[in-house]
């Protein structure tokens, strides 16, 4: 009989492992705060009167919607859930990608977006570095 769960044996209570995940969800926390000024400052104009792009508000929901979920799933993972540290090591190298590729289509969007946007994605690289390691992914064996 297969016994075989979503959640792997973590080795939570080593030292090392509970201070990567807490640097990983500062990090994760750090980019969550960039994507909030960017949609806070989008919704300012938009009521204030100014022309927002359907692609600016995308990007700004997009980059809230995307913190919120990898901080969620650094949470789980934290706690043992091993197809969430899966998805926060994919997501930690991809969404910083995406966004400074994204962001540096010209004219697209204002200096003061793309910065903000590129400095939260930035945020996210000491994040991919971590969940990346060999001794955090020791921590995740494959279970069959």
């Amino acid at each position: 009989m297969d016994t075989t769960s979503h959640t792997a044996p973590v080795r939570l209570d080593d030292p090392r492992t509970r201070r990567a995940f807490d640097l990983v969800k500062k990090s994760v926390a750090v980019y969550g705060a960039f994507s909030v000024v960017v949609l806070v400052a989008v919704v300012g104009l938009s009521v204030a009167g100014h022309a927002v792009s359907s692609f600016a508000w995308g990007r700004a929901g997009g980059m809230f919607a995307s913190a919120a979920v990898t901080y969620w799933l650094t949470a789980l993972a934290s706690k043992g859930a091993r197809w969430a540290y899966q998805r926060v090591r994919v997501i930690s190298v991809v969404v910083p990608i995406a966004v400074i590729a994204l962001d540096s289509i010209p004219g697209a969007l204002p200096l003061w977006f793309v910065v903000a946007q590129v400095a939260g994605a930035l945020a996210l690289f000491p994040a991919a570095f971590i969940v990346n390691r060999s001794e955090l992914r020791a921590a995740f064996p494959r279970t069959r």
